[in-house]
């Protein structure tokens, strides 16, 4: 068996995928290294919540006709419920992330609009549909609460790993986890791969995009910091990728950068 291996291009210094030899283990330990490098489960599990002022951009939101509407906000992800709150600053509302509603609403508590099975709105889209503000909630929150509980989420009940042969990036081997999602859990799709470096730290996430037909994403993670324990990669830049995971450079579909982080 052999491995799918990255090297750089010299013409422009991306990664250029080649055959390498694969390591087999008969047991991988590489979820362990994974949630050992972010801050360990004991530390994990006295954590209710992650709340990230973020800016989020990119090519997507432009697409679908909202422009800059993340460019501001803070979100609070929780760690044991899929559930995820949107804050605006200085815009009077907030958007309310669960699998089956989205809520839009006052700071108050008054209702602006709310949408139950949320999900099916994306049925009939097409690349260019307009988004509506629940549709933006919907997708943010998926996502987000993937990517804030990564890799302490994949030791949770229904969810299988499976440590799948090795890419070399540059002057790193980067060892990669098939992540397969339980039905009760929405995400991006049900198997996702998570890259991991020698440190453990998470290198790239890669994905296809159920809501956007099956879109392909290299989520690229780095910046990272120590959040009271906690280690946090505080930068996502997001891109297409063909056939066996090769880079399309254009556009950057997503980038997150966040700032403040708290853990509740």
């Amino acid at each position: 068996m052999k491995a799918a291996t990255t090297v750089s291009d010299p013409k422009d210094g991306q990664p250029v995928e080649q055959a390498a030899p694969a390591t087999e283990r008969a047991k991988s330990d590489l979820l362990d290294l994974a949630v050992s490098a972010h801050g360990g489960l004991d530390r994990w599990n006295k954590v209710n919540a992650i709340k990230v002022g973020a800016s989020i951009t990119g090519a997507i939101w432009f697409v679908k006709g909202k422009g800059d509407v993340l460019k501001n906000v803070v979100l609070t992800a929780e760690t044991r419920n899929e559930r995820v709150t949107v804050d605006f600053p200085g815009q009077d509302k907030r958007a309310i992330f669960e699998p089956n509603r989205i809520v839009i609403e006052r700071l108050n508590g008054t209702l602006i609009e709310s949408r139950d099975n949320p999900e099916k709105s994306f049925a009939k889209q097409q690349r260019e549909t307009p988004w509506d503000d629940i549709d933006v909630a919907y997708f943010v929150g998926e996502a987000l609460w993937t990517y804030l509980n990564t890799p302490f989420l994949y030791t949770h009940d229904g969810f299988t790993t499976d440590e799948i042969p090795s890419i070399q990036v540059e002057d790193e081997t980067w060892r990669r986890l098939k992540v397969t999602f339980p039905d009760s859990v929405k995400s991006h799709s049900r198997e996702q791969i998570s890259c991991f470096g020698p440190d453990g730290l998470l290198r790239r996430h890669d994905y296809t995009v159920d809501i956007l037909g099956g879109a392909t994403g290299l989520n690229y993670a780095s910046d990272y910091r120590d959040v009271d324990g906690i280690i946090v990669p505080t930068k996502r830049r997001v891109y297409a990728y063909e056939g066996d995971y090769q880079l399309v450079k254009e556009p950057l579909l997503v980038a997150i950068d966040m700032g403040e982080i708290t853990l509740l």
